[in-house]
């Protein structure tokens, strides 16, 4: 089944460029650990994946949306970046196993995946256009000089 580009509302596109780079994540972990690069190779990246990108990006959501809608499908998003915080707790805290790690890009995947197919929609509907507005002046404040995921260590390449 062949899936059509979604079209984002121009306020919160920013968020969704960002979901990019978080399969990007996703898929060099996928690419490290089928490669067989030890785990404790992979694990700085989590670190600074989430220090640099993902720690932000939640926050953003958090404050800019969900908290403006607060109902069952933001809820269910709160609840899943509570669950990627504690994966990536753990993963920082001890050194990762192989499965730890595909967790991690799992529940990520799937997070994305359900914010961009159906809780921004939701949002787009239920939020009013000066929200909207509001919403997308805050972002691109926040993101006048976006950050490149630029590190050093090309694990997913070998």
């Amino acid at each position: 089944m062949e899936r059509k580009p979604i079209k984002r509302s121009k306020h919160i596109v920013i968020l969704s460029r960002e979901h990019h780079s978080g399969l990007l994540f996703c898929w060099k972990i996928r690419q490290g650990l089928k490669k067989e690069i030890a785990s404790d190779r992979i694990q700085p990246y989590v670190a600074y994946f989430w220090e640099h990108h993902l720690q932000s990006h939640f926050r953003e959501e958090e404050e800019l949306l969900f908290g403006k809608v607060n109902d069952v499908l933001c809820d269910k998003a709160l609840d899943q970046h509570r669950k990627i915080r504690a994966a990536i707790q753990q993963i920082n805290s001890n050194p990762p196993t192989p499965e730890l790690l595909n967790q991690l890009a799992d529940a990520v995947d799937t997070h994305i995946r359900y914010e961009e197919r159906e809780l921004f929609p939701h949002l787009e509907k239920v939020l009013d256009e000066q929200d909207l507005i509001r919403i997308g002046t805050a972002l691109a404040k926040s993101h006048a000089d976006p950050e490149l995921d630029n590190y050093p260590d090309a694990f997913w390449v070998r």
